[in-house]
């Protein structure tokens, strides 16, 4: 089989670490099948698609829509970088499924609008599929409306006519989308369980994703439901583009 790769973009090692577990887990894959790229500590290497059976992005810091001078040289390089490989992957129809920031990277490169208008508190929120989504083979065999776990500052805002919508949260119109057959993107986190979210709340909790004293009333929030389904997405998402 040829590889899968992961594109990540988070610099604290453990929460990094822990999302290529998660990843590594929910898709069923070992390492030598799912390669990890760290883009916050070294440039994009040439991926030559005709090598790869599909590529994964994970979450991570940068926001689409902070204005150009207060993104770092690395966000920077970083957004160039995938401009240049979402090109060749839209073009090829190319395996591709982006979580959280794959919002920022599919959605900023296909005009969508990201904005902070609908930024959704660390924390699980249902979400419920569209009529397109009900038959996405991505999404075969998922309930109507699901729980995930989310913990965005941006999302889109509007999506544009080359996108199918696929997945809506009550707080946030946009939580998973499709464009062409093969490029997705979600706005939740697919890999994560509970003690993923538990180690990323801690990880991040001075980044502006609740104040300094709402640490309990956010371990809380994501511990309000279960969250068993979104990790499905990843396994079929292997099963279909192996090759």
């Amino acid at each position: 089989m040829k590889p899968f790769v992961l594109l990540a973009t988070r610099a604290e090692d453990v929460p990094a670490d822990q999302e290529y577990a998660l990843f590594l887990r929910a898709t069923g894959l070992d390492e030598r099948d799912l390669l990890r790229v760290r883009l916050e500590a070294e440039r994009m290497p040439p991926l030559d698609l005709d090598e790869l059976s599909g590529i994964f992005v994970g979450g991570g810091p940068f926001n689409a829509s902070d204005p150009p001078e207060r993104k770092s040289a690395v966000q920077h390089r970083v957004e160039a970088e995938f401009a240049s490989l979402l090109d060749r992957v839209i073009a090829r129809d190319f395996p591709f499924l982006g979580a959280c920031y794959g919002v920022g990277t599919v959605g900023a490169h296909i005009g969508a609008t990201i904005d902070r208008t609908y930024g959704e508190r660390i924390g699980v929120v249902p979400v419920t599929l569209t009529e397109a989504g009900e038959v996405d083979p991505l999404l075969a065999g998922m309930p109507r409306t699901f729980h995930a776990f989310v913990g965005h500052k941006e999302a889109i805002r509007t999506l544009p006519g080359a996108a199918t919508l696929l997945g809506s949260s009550p707080g946030c119109p946009v939580q998973v989308f499709r464009v062409g057959r093969n490029v997705y993107a979600t706005q939740f986190h697919p890999e994560l369980d509970l003690d993923g979210i538990i180690v990323r709340i801690h990880a991040y909790a001075d980044h502006g994703y609740f104040a300094a004293d709402e640490l309990e009333l956010t371990l809380a929030s994501a511990r309000r439901a279960e969250v068993s389904e979104p990790s499905r997405m990843l396994r079929t998402f292997v099963e279909l583009h192996a090759r």
